[in-house]
């Protein structure tokens, strides 16, 4: 089956690389149109390398050889009036807006006793803050298309506990009560809202040393490598691989955008390599 979403546009966030540049691609192969941002920086007590400009261009060309337009555009999902902004340069370039996929989010570590309050509002602030300014800013271009799919990226972490990612797991958790009271309220519109839950996905937001560390705290000689952590990854999932791929979340944000979802609205969708279940 191609085209599911042929002739319709999606705002995606966090574009640059990751899942939300596996998710612009994967829209764009069937048949979608892509509003993309991405904050394309450092963010303040994040660890892992941030994205970059030359991140968001390579999605954009990514996107173009689907044969797709794109439309991209640097903002803080912090930023309401960016967002609003990249938003209406968006859809007057395109046309419309009919699939939202809240994607921007960022990962820190330490015992919730610990965490410094900065880094508590940084996570707030983009992992639940930056997701209600995305549909908001999106909400009058839904309607004004007739309805349409709203998906937010949770986490795991949105449905059970993390040690040590207390401020993650509180903003996740948050991002779920947002969608269901959202599902309600706009369901008279015809525009569905949905949480994507990941387990461990192949990026840079588990592919780092402050990740590997708090799955082997006793390592010693030097940085810890994918393969030595691997197995442990594995171990937290029921089917036999370690994560999952960026694809694969794409996958089930294609579906909840497509027609084929037409009557899904209101759920937690766990892709997660049965991580919940195990």
């Amino acid at each position: 089956m191609t085209g599911r979403v042929a002739g319709k546009v999606a705002f995606v966030t966090g574009a640059a690389r990751g899942q939300g540049q596996a998710h612009a691609i994967r829209l764009a192969e069937e048949g979608a149109d892509i509003i993309a941002v991405d904050i394309c920086g450092p963010i303040e007590g994040v660890g892992y390398q941030p994205s970059t400009p030359d991140d968001l261009a390579a999605t954009v060309k990514l996107v173009e050889e689907t044969g797709r337009r794109i439309v991209a555009s640097e903002a803080d999902v912090r930023d309401y009036a960016a967002l609003e902004k990249a938003i209406a340069d968006g859809v007057t370039q395109l046309g419309r807006l009919d699939i939202v996929a809240a994607n921007a989010g960022i990962a820190t570590f330490g015992p919730a006793i610990s965490i410094h309050e900065a880094s508590w509002q940084t996570m707030l602030d983009i992992n639940l803050t930056g997701v209600w300014h995305t549909v908001k800013a999106a909400i009058p271009h839904l309607r004004a298309a007739g309805g349409g799919s709203i998906v937010i990226t949770s986490s795991l972490g949105g449905r059970g506990v993390m040690k040590k990612k207390g401020h993650y797991v509180a903003s996740k958790h948050g991002v779920v009560g947002l969608m269901r009271t959202l599902a309600n309220e706009l369901a008279t519109d015809m525009v569905r809202v949905n949480t994507i839950n990941p387990g461990s996905v192949d990026t840079e937001m588990i592919h780092n040393q402050g990740t590997y560390s708090l799955f082997l705290p006793d390592h010693e000689g030097g940085d810890i490598t994918r393969e030595e952590v691997a197995p442990v990854f594995q171990s937290l999932t029921a089917l036999p691989v370690p994560w999952v791929e960026p694809v694969d979340i794409s996958n089930a944000v294609l579906f909840l955008a497509s027609d084929e979802a037409r009557y899904v609205t209101g759920v937690t969708l766990p892709v997660d390599a049965g991580t919940f279940i195990k």
